[in-house]
């Protein structure tokens, strides 16, 4: 079991290489293959394990090339680690800056992330 620190420093590395790197490969290395996903933002039928949240990043890249992720404050204490953060992005098509914050509650088993819990913020423009 990873310590609280390195928990944090594993996360922190995850939200940098997977959305702010746009390196989908990072799924391959921090998601364990039965990886879940819960909460309302994850669309309905999607793969398990790191196969879902490439598909969900791949579609939001797109859609928003130049997204970026910011940890506000990250928490861990025994397999659980929350952070809350704030996104940044411009739609492609309509040119128009969003942002929105949200809570993630990861648990990491066998130094993987294994389980998410995701309470996000509806997307508002900013001016």
């Amino acid at each position: 079991m990873l310590t609280p620190e390195d928990a944090k420093s594993f996360v922190r590395r995850h939200f940098d290489d997977f959305v702010n790197r746009q390196d989908l490969s990072a799924a391959d290395r921090n998601f364990a293959a039965d990886y879940q996903e819960h909460g309302p933002d994850v669309p309905p039928g999607l793969p398990p394990g790191p196969q879902g949240p490439k598909q969900y990043l791949a579609a939001a890249f797109q859609r928003f090339p130049d997204i970026r992720v910011t940890i506000e404050d990250i928490v861990a204490e025994g397999d659980k680690v929350v952070v809350r953060n704030t996104w940044r992005a411009t739609d492609r098509e309509s040119g128009q800056k969003i942002e929105f914050a949200g809570i993630v509650i990861w648990r990491i088993a066998d130094s993987k992330l294994a389980e998410r819990w995701a309470y996000l913020q509806a997307p508002h423009p900013v001016h």
